[in-house]
């Protein structure tokens, strides 16, 4: 085997896994990611599954995305036009506290715990035929070692 077999190899192996990068991540997406809860409800509408883990809150699963978001609807307090004739000051604007996790990546908060089974299974894969090469060569080195000997 020459080394430009070796080079082209290591070469398409390259090629065909640098399509591949940043598939497994490339759809994360967490509460985080979202202002309002009904935005992060329509992404979860979209797929149910729930692959982004956005119904991760204590208890059964409700089907409510991150439920610790505000409400648009909380956010667009209109006041009340006032029918009498004397003129009252506005009142001040509502705005709600800002929420703050408490429950982390239970929550569904936080982004993922590691790499998905694609990352692994291409690592290994990757991994293992590398070994097999190496070994092959190795192997191949001491038998031509042996008969110039």
């Amino acid at each position: 085997m020459s080394s430009r077999s070796v080079v082209a190899g290591i070469a398409l192996a390259i090629a065909s896994v640098a399509p591949l990068s940043g598939v497994a991540h490339a759809q994360d997406l967490d509460c985080r990611n979202f202002r309002f809860q009904e935005d992060a409800q329509a992404e979860f509408n979209r797929d149910t599954s729930d692959p982004n883990r956005l119904d991760e809150d204590q208890g059964p699963d409700d089907h409510i995305a991150c439920e610790a978001l505000p409400s648009r609807a909380s956010t667009d307090t209109v006041q009340p036009v006032s029918p009498s004739a004397t003129a009252t000051p506005p009142a001040a604007p509502v705005v709600p506290a800002p929420v703050v996790p408490s429950r982390g990546t239970r929550a569904g908060i936080g982004g993922t715990s590691g790499p998905s089974g694609l990352s692994l299974g291409i690592g290994l894969t990757l991994a293992t035929g590398a070994a097999a090469a190496g070994g092959y060569l190795t192997a191949r080195r001491l038998r031509r070692g042996s008969k110039q000997a």
